[in-house]
């Protein structure tokens, strides 16, 4: 188990300090930015972290970890943001273009249309990506906006265009007229 350092006390340097209420008086930046230069500045006057938590409107962590990140990394680093966590992206550019153009393109055969399992098991077979998931395949349509199975979105080849209402509605399947007597 990690052995957890307790926090004590923060003292500014006069620099440091005199940054802070600067940046404290010009006013425009984000709600984290502030609360983290007040905490800094409330700790400095002798503040405990429950203390500045409940000044600042945070949480006694968010404060302990500000003044740990000063103490241990500076001034830039306690009123910046860290990296979060997060899986890398599955598809570069290129992928994602070569799926948007495989949706584009006439269904597998057997098929009406392109469903998102099937559309990931043929960007596998074809090589765009060594692995791929459904999910992941929803995400890259959802972002272009495309719908595959919707038949608005379906691409025709010329000779046999949709047929449309005025209003845009798809018509009905047209039936042989017989003449009644």
């Amino acid at each position: 188990m990690a052995k957890t350092r307790r926090f004590t006390g923060l003292s500014l340097s006069k620099k440091d300090r005199a940054l802070l209420r600067k940046m404290r008086a010009k006013g425009s930046m984000t709600g984290r930015r502030w609360r983290r230069i007040q905490a800094l500045l409330l700790l400095d006057q002798g503040l405990s972290l429950r203390q500045t938590a409940a000044a600042v409107g945070g949480y006694g962590r968010e404060m302990s970890r500000v003044a740990w990140r000063y103490l241990d990394r500076g001034l830039t680093a306690a009123l910046g943001e860290e990296p979060r966590p997060g899986a890398p992206r599955l598809l570069d550019s290129p992928q994602e273009a070569a799926i948007v153009a495989l949706v584009c393109g006439p269904a597998p055969a057997g098929r009406s249309r392109w469903s998102t399992t099937v559309l990931a098991e043929e960007v596998v077979q074809r090589g765009i990506a060594d692995r791929v998931g459904r999910e992941t395949v929803r995400l890259v349509l959802k972002t272009h906006d495309l719908k595959p199975w919707r038949e608005k979105n379906v691409v025709r080849p010329a000779d046999r265009p949709a047929v449309r209402r005025l209003h845009g509605r798809r018509a009905a399947p047209l039936r042989a007229w017989t003449p009644t007597e």
